[in-house]
This record gives structure tokens, sequence and C-alpha cells, in this order.
């Protein structure tokens, strides 16, 4: 089993906010799987600096308005 990570996102509220972008158009944007998107989104995988960094740039947004690390 996976362990789920502790970096939380805005993915779901970027994309509601984007036209409801759907999980496949971001997908293919990324040039990923829309189970990727899935697992990013859910916090059950955290995806490579470069990934996260195509994601931020798809919303227009910074990487930490889109990735959170808690504090402690």
């Amino acid at each position: 089993m996976v362990k789920p990570t502790s970096i939380t996102n805005s993915i779901r509220t970027l994309r509601a906010a984007h036209g409801d972008m759907t999980q496949a158009e971001l997908a293919d944007r990324l040039g990923v799987t829309r189970q990727t998107v899935i697992a990013i989104e859910k916090g059950r995988y955290s995806p490579s600096l470069e990934t996260a960094f195509r994601i931020a740039r798809v919303f227009g947004v910074p990487l930490d308005e889109v990735f959170q690390y808690p504090e402690s």
C-alpha cells in the first residue's frame, strides 16, 4: 500500500476556476494520464518537480499556490 503524501494541493479548485477544466484536459496539457492527475489531486502521489511546475504554469499561478507543505 502506498503511503499518502503530506503535501496538499489546490488542483481541483484551480480546475474549477479555469472553466471547469476536466482532469482529462489537464492530463492532456501536462502530457500525463488522467489517472496520474487523479492520484496527484487526491494526495496519493507527489508529482516530479518538473510536473509540479507544469501544473502551476497551466493555471498561471506560483507553485506554492498549487502545492502546500505543512509547517511542522
